[in-house]
């Protein structure tokens, strides 16, 4: 007769989870709305991602109305988990409101995500703006083996030499990403550090997800859904402009950090 091991009623295992760092400068609500209207227009496009808010930027803010906030990214489909950084009021606050404080340096306590299948949502719907920066990723799906392993947290550099298809997405965290095949539309290439795609670049490209305003984008064939440079976003609902549509292209952050360069690279 086989012996079988009870299993355990509760089990406890480190995993990482996505998580979009939504950073604000203002906590007046109507602000808020108007910034999300003009970034995502009427999509609902978060699809029930969970949202963290960071504090960092609001200044002297003592209150906040978490109700009307948490309203204004459920219409969406962002929903809020919790706060970092901020007031100590604020976080009384947060938490009297029942969403979680995390500490202000979440990136030195997370845990290095894998390549995932599982779509991520970003915004697409609007010209640049400041609102958001995805710093997580999902684990892989159990249905097809990760594409590459992530890089650890030393500045080092990931290298992904396989076509992303819709729904993947790849972080380097704490590095760069150079890929050598197409990012297709819908697929996601994050990194903390500079992004170099050598290929056709048609989904979404987030360089400078932990904040660094001096990470570029690099791309030889450049015809993406979204770009971003330490959270500053650009979306192309519309197309590319005719300029840059299929061109070799570099973006990087204007000297205030506020906006994006887009500009074209030669090759020969």
């Amino acid at each position: 007769m086989k012996n079988t091991k009870p299993q355990k009623l509760i089990e406890f295992k480190g995993s990482t989870v996505p998580v979009i760092i939504i950073t604000v400068r203002s906590l007046e609500a109507q602000a808020l709305r108007d910034e999300a209207q003009k970034i995502f227009g009427d999509s609902d496009f978060f699809d029930g991602d969970a949202g963290l808010i960071d504090l960092s930027q609001v200044g002297d803010a003592e209150r906040a109305d978490w109700k009307v906030i948490r309203e204004c990214f459920a219409g969406k489909g962002l929903k809020l988990i919790g706060v970092r950084g901020g007031s100590e009021s604020l976080q009384k606050s947060a938490l009297a409101a029942h969403l979680a404080v995390f500490p202000s340096d979440a990136r030195a306590r997370s845990e290095s995500p894998a390549v995932a299948d599982e779509e991520e949502a970003v915004p697409a719907a609007a010209p640049a703006s400041s609102v958001a920066a995805p710093v997580t990723a999902p684990a892989a799906s159990a249905s097809e083996p990760p594409l590459a392993a992530a890089v650890p947290a030393a500045r080092t550099t990931m290298v992904v030499d396989r076509p992303l298809r819709s729904g993947q997405r790849v972080y380097a965290r704490g590095g760069d990403l150079v890929v050598l095949a197409a990012v297709n539309a819908g697929s996601e290439v994050i990194a903390d550090g500079n992004i170099h795609v050598y290929a056709p670049l048609r989904g979404r490209a987030l360089a400078g997800a932990s904040g660094d305003h001096d990470a570029r984008i690099f791309s030889t064939r450049f015809e993406p859904e979204l770009i971003s440079v330490a959270g500053v976003y650009r979306t192309f609902e519309t197309g590319v402009p005719e300029q840059l549509a299929g061109q070799a292209v570099h973006v990087s952050l204007d000297a205030d950090g506020n906006s994006l360069l887009l500009e074209t690279m030669k090759l020969d």
